[in-house]
Order: C-alpha cells, then sequence, then structure tokens
C-alpha cells in the first residue's frame, strides 16, 4: 500500500476518487493482523483506511474482510498476496461482494433500484460506513453458508432419531458440530459484531440515517437473527442427542454392573454346592 502525504492540521485527507465508483468486499480468512499496518500513514483509523493505488482506497478489518474502493484488479491481486503472510487460516475461495456508488451533492443518500448507492460526498468516514456495511455483510452470507452446512450433517441424527428412537453413535462428529457452532457464535458476537453499529457513529452521528438505511437495504439484522436462531436449533438437537447417548451409555454401564453381581453370585452358589 503506498503511503499518502500527511493532511494539513484538522484537514481532511483528499481521496483522490473519481466516479463511478466500484466497492468490493472480500473475505480473506479467519482474521487479519493490520497491526503492523497501523504504524504506516493511513487515511482513517477504525477501521484502517489506506492507499493502494492512484485513485484506490482499502478498508482493512481485523476478522479477515477488505473493502477496495476503486481498485483495479492487477492491484486487489498484488494486494491480496501483499496481505496473505498476516492472514489467519486463509480461505482457498475468496468470497467476494460488490456494490456501486455514485456521487449526488443534491440526492437523499440511499440504494436506488439499480442497486446504486448515492452519497453527497465522498469522505473517509462515509466510505468507512459503507465498507462496514459491506463487510458485515459478506460475513454473514459466509456464516449462513456454514450454518447451512451443518444443518445438512444434523438432519440424518435427527432423522435416525426420529425412526429408530435411537441417538446413533457418532459422538466425535457431535462434539465438532457443538465446537462449530460456538466457534461460529463466538467469532459473530466477538469479533464482527454483526448486530452492532459501528463505532464510527459515536463521533459522526450525521451519518446515523445512511447506517440505518444501508443496515436495512441488506437486512444485517434479521439475517443475525435469523442466524441466531439456527444456531439456537443446531445447539439444541446437537446438545439432545448427546444427552441420548450419554444416557444410553449410562444405562448400558449400569446393565453391565448387574450382569457382573450376577455372575459373582452364581459362581458363589456353584462354588457352595461344590465343597
Amino acid at each position: 500500500m503506498d503511503k499518502p502525504s500527511e493532511p494539513a492540521s484538522g484537514a481532511k485527507p483528499a481521496l483522490g476518487i473519481e466516479p463511478p465508483i466500484v466497492a468490493r468486499a472480500l473475505l480473506l480468512g479467519e482474521r487479519l493482523d493490520t497491526r503492523n499496518l497501523e504504524h504506516q500513514e493511513t487515511l482513517g483509523r477504525a477501521p484502517l483506511v489506506a492507499r493502494v493505488n492512484e485513485g484506490g482506497i482499502a478498508v482493512l478489518f481485523r476478522y479477515g474482510a477488505i473493502v477496495l474502493f476503486n481498485v483495479t484488479p492487477a492491484a486487489e491481486k498484488a494486494l491480496s498476496g501483499r496481505l496473505r503472510p498476516l492472514v489467519t487460516d486463509a480461505l482457498e475461495t475468496i468470497e467476494s461482494e460488490e456494490l456501486r456508488v455514485a456521487v449526488h451533492p443534491e440526492a437523499d443518500e440511499q440504494i436506488d433500484l439499480a442497486g446504486s448507492l448515492s452519497l453527497r460526498e465522498l469522505s473517509v468516514e462515509r466510505l468507512q460506513l459503507v465498507a462496514d456495511i459491506l463487510a458485515k455483510s459478506l460475513m454473514l452470507a459466509y456464516y449462513e453458508i456454514r450454518v447451512a452446512g451443518a444443518f445438512d450433517r444434523i438432519e440424518p441424527l435427527a432423522q435416525t432419531l426420529g425412526l429408530s428412537g435411537r441417538a446413533g453413535s457418532e459422538v466425535q462428529v457431535l462434539l465438532r458440530q457443538i465446537g462449530s457452532v460456538l466457534g461460529v457464535q463466538h467469532k459473530m458476537v466477538g469479533r464482527v459484531g454483526t448486530g452492532e453499529k459501528p463505532d464510527l457513529l459515536w463521533d459522526h452521528p450525521e451519518l446515523e440515517r445512511l447506517y440505518a438505511r444501508l443496515s436495512e437495504e441488506y437486512e444485517l439484522r434479521e439475517r443475525d437473527r435469523a442466524l441466531d436462531r439456527k444456531l439456537e436449533v443446531i445447539s439444541r438437537t446437537v446438545e439432545t442427542l448427546l444427552g441420548l447417548m450419554q444416557q444410553r451409555s449410562s444405562l448400558r454401564v449400569e446393565w453391565y454392573v448387574v450382569l457382573l453381581i450376577v455372575v459373582e453370585i452364581v459362581i458363589s452358589v456353584f462354588s457352595f454346592f461344590v465343597k
């Protein structure tokens, strides 16, 4: 990433982006270590904003997502390569989501019927807000796919329980599902905060309306709640199956104890008659 010149005290840095603008969100992996990048000169922080190439800007998030504004394919590939050593558990296939942004000083800030976002002006804060929405939407899409996969793996176990009344014997599978559910919940709440407002709004309350419209457009709260409900269903199903398996195991142990007692009694009686 190039180092922009230091802006004058109290002045906003010039972005140098020429419309039309294409915002492209990418999910690189589970986590992105931005600590080394924070020491460089940047256009903004929390989230980190840096210039990529002439007329291109990147917004980087610690939970593994980046959002690029007017970054050429060649510059995107080069940036992804430079960031790869900083990514934990990099994805083999990079997930992406796009949004077109137009600047209309007199227009209302919202997404039109054509799917383009209108902004009154280009500022670091507005780009940070747009990037936050796009990155969270991308993360929700990624989690939705993972949760759907967990449902597919849990369904045969639940069907077995319904047909035979037995929970099966796949203890390791159930434990992995519990770990997967806990992992997704931790990332959603602890890292991404898909259901929370960005800290940016504390310093820029004038962007509340734009955030509300974008959040509603991408249905962030509804999708977050739907994921919570699905994770709760998976968690309850897994816990129920695991509980039944543990109960069956305990019952089997009790029968073994009873059998051992019966065998011991038989041996004692036999020994008595032999003597």
